[in-house]
C-alpha cells in the first residue's frame, strides 16, 4: 500500500502520536489493506481516506474519555474492522475490549493487535452470551440504534453499578435524531453532542444513562 502522507499529516494535525505510534497505525493500515481482499472489513471505496475515515474519526474519541483513578476499561461493540476498538488500543487509552461474533473479523483484530503490541482483547462471541464486567466506557461505531446499544450494555451496567456508572460514547450518522428520539421513550439520559473532526454529518453522542 502507499502511504496516504497527506491523510497521515491530517490525521497529526488532531490527533498527537509518538513515532512509534505512528508507526503502529501504518502497520494497521497496511494490514487493513491487505485482509481487505479477501474480507469485507471497510469499502474499499473509503481505502483511500483511511487515515481520515477511519482512524480519525476512531481517535477523536479520547478527547472525550472520562477521567479516572485507575486504567479505563472500555468496551466496543460489534468491533469489526477495529474502529474504533483498535485505535483506541494502539493509542494506549486503557484495557479495550472488542466485541466481535464474526471470525474472520475476529482474527483480523487479533493478528493487529499482535503485531502492532496493541494489547486489544478480542471476544469472538455474541455480546448476549459474554459474562458481563465492570466497565467505564462503552464505545460503538455503525452497529446498531441507541435503543439496541443500550439493551445489549445492560448487563454490563448492572456488573458495575457497584463501582462506577459507565459512560457512552458513540459515532453516529444522519439518524441521530431520530435515534435519540427512541431511545427517549424507554430510557432517561444525560446527552452532549459534539460535531465529528472526521465527518460533517456525523455526531459524537457522549451519554451516561440516569
Amino acid at each position: 500500500m502507499l502511504l496516504d502522507t497527506t491523510g497521515i499529516d491530517a490525521f497529526k494535525k488532531h490527533i498527537s502520536v509518538s513515532r512509534e505510534t505512528e508507526d503502529k497505525l501504518k502497520c494497521y493500515a497496511d494490514l487493513l489493506v491487505k485482509w481487505n481482499k479477501a474480507i469485507n472489513l471497510v469499502s474499499k471505496n473509503t481505502l483511500p481516506d483511511l487515515w481520515t475515515r477511519h482512524f480519525l474519526d476512531s481517535a477523536q474519541l479520547i478527547k472525550y474519555l472520562p477521567e479516572t483513578n485507575h486504567k479505563k476499561t472500555i468496551v466496543d461493540f460489534g468491533s469489526g474492522a477495529g474502529f474504533p476498538a483498535l485505535v483506541l488500543a494502539i493509542l494506549g487509552v486503557g484495557e479495550v475490549h472488542a466485541m466481535e461474533s464474526d471470525l474472520k473479523k475476529s482474527m483480523f483484530l487479533r493478528e493487529v493487535s499482535r503485531e502492532t503490541d496493541a494489547g486489544l482483547i478480542v471476544h469472538n462471541n455474541r455480546i448476549e452470551k459474554l459474562e458481563p464486567f465492570a466497565v467505564d466506557v462503552f464505545t460503538a461505531r455503525a452497529f446498531a440504534p441507541l435503543s439496541k446499544i443500550f439493551d445489549f450494555s445492560q448487563a454490563f451496567l448492572d456488573a458495575s453499578k457497584a463501582e462506577k456508572n459507565p459512560e457512552f460514547l458513540l459515532l453516529k450518522g444522519r439518524n441521530v435524531d431520530e435515534e435519540l428520539t427512541e431511545a427517549e421513550k424507554k430510557w432517561t439520559m444525560k446527552v452532549s453532542r459534539y460535531n465529528s473532526l472526521s465527518d460533517d454529518n456525523a455526531t459524537i453522542l457522549n451519554l451516561k444513562l440516569l
